[in-house]
């Protein structure tokens, strides 16, 4: 039985609201209805490339369209404000990572959310490559015991013709912070995803080779999860070339496994592509030693048929899908705002010069 399509929107009319819309157009679950810009006519013009309607309010849209779900791919510091009104609408939303630039808009955004009886999710498309969601199957199907350490190690670049690419950029007002915000929300997420909840956690950030940024470009942290697992969070913005970005886990059966989910020259919506493709970078559980080769060589030859849209077609895909069948997307809000609370645990903790204890409120 085939699903219904569901009207689909935009809300910011930047660099990754082009990824939602060619997703919208594409997905056979999807009606694209209509864009909305945050300035006067730029709903108009992005509109224009689609050919879609634009519009300067989501209100606007609604009365227009009958959209019934919308991705918001505003700067993140108005992921609230934007989300909010579209759940009061009655629509249901997908934000753009990560979730807000606040612990107090994350809280605002899921309260809308759930008062509304909308669907809602975050944009972790990094969930949906294989080699991580094999990490994920292998960690619950008992491969490595139970996970003991988790790490993210990513190494990547930025340079300050990135900074001032868009007004917004690495400023505290316009993005809410640094390599933490923007760059690193994915891996954490992954680590999350596979660790658990945390406990308590150190930190400290720095700005170390980008003179006059405001934000962070290093960032570390040690963590203490609720299993009584330790982690470890190294991620950076300083290495000119980029190096890698990856996440491990090591289980108590002494196994390890993980994901290398960037490699080489970091990727930049609607910049650049992905440099190379994601892959199992680590894989030592009894006697599946030597998958790792199989592994890397299936999923090489994978990404070399999709395009760099594909994976955030799938979670829009997932989330369409959620909202057609009543269930929970594979990203969920709350999920969003565990991923705010761990980088807003690591600045609190630099300012306080303290372990920050969970749960943190806004």
């Amino acid at each position: 039985m085939s699903l219904r399509r569901i009207k689909t929107g935009i809300v910011g009319c930047g660099k990754v609201g082009h990824f939602h819309a060619k997703c919208y157009q594409r997905l056979e679950t999807s009606e694209f209805v209509g864009a909305v810009g945050t300035r006067p006519g730029r709903g108009e013009a992005f509109g224009k490339e689609y050919g879609v309607p634009g519009f300067d309010s989501l209100k606007e849209m609604v009365e227009e369209t009958g959209v019934e779900a919308v991705s918001i791919c505003t700067p993140h510091p108005n992921h609230g404000d934007y989300a909010v009104e579209a759940a009061r609408l009655g629509l249901h939303i997908a934000v753009e990572k990560p979730l807000a630039a606040s612990l107090a808009d994350c809280d605002r955004i899921i309260a809308a959310a759930q008062e509304a009886g909308v669907m809602g999710t975050t944009i972790s498309q990094r969930r949906f490559y294989a080699p991580a969601h094999r990490v994920y199957r292998a960690i619950r199907g008992g491969k490595i015991g139970k996970p003991i350490l988790g790490t993210v190690n990513m190494l990547g670049w930025r340079s300050m013709d990135y900074y001032s690419s868009d007004p917004w950029r690495g400023t505290w007002e316009g993005e809410g912070g640094g390599v933490l915000v923007n760059q690193a929300p994915h891996q954490l997420d992954l680590l999350l995803w596979y660790m658990g909840e945390v406990e308590e956690l150190y930190g400290m950030w720095g700005t170390l080779n980008h003179p006059g940024l405001e934000v962070d470009d290093t960032a570390l942290a040690v963590i203490r999860f609720k299993s009584g697992a330790l982690g470890n969070v190294v991620v950076s913005n300083s290495q000119n070339p980029a190096l890698y970005g990856n996440v491990h886990v090591h289980g108590e059966n002494g196994a390890s496994i993980g994901v290398q989910t960037d490699g080489g020259a970091m990727f930049i919506a609607g910049v650049s592509g992905i440099a190379e493709p994601p892959v199992n970078d680590l894989w030592t559980v009894a006697g599946e030693e030597g998958l790792l080769d199989r592994y890397k060589k299936e999923d090489s030859e994978f990404f070399k048929g999709v395009d760099m849209y594909y994976y955030h077609c799938e979670q829009l895909r997932d989330f369409l899908g959620a909202i057609q069948r009543g269930r929970e997307p594979m990203v969920t809000l709350e999920d969003g705002r565990r991923t705010v609370e761990l980088f807003t645990a690591i600045y609190r903790s630099q300012r306080d010069r303290e372990a920050i204890r969970f749960p943190l409120k806004g």
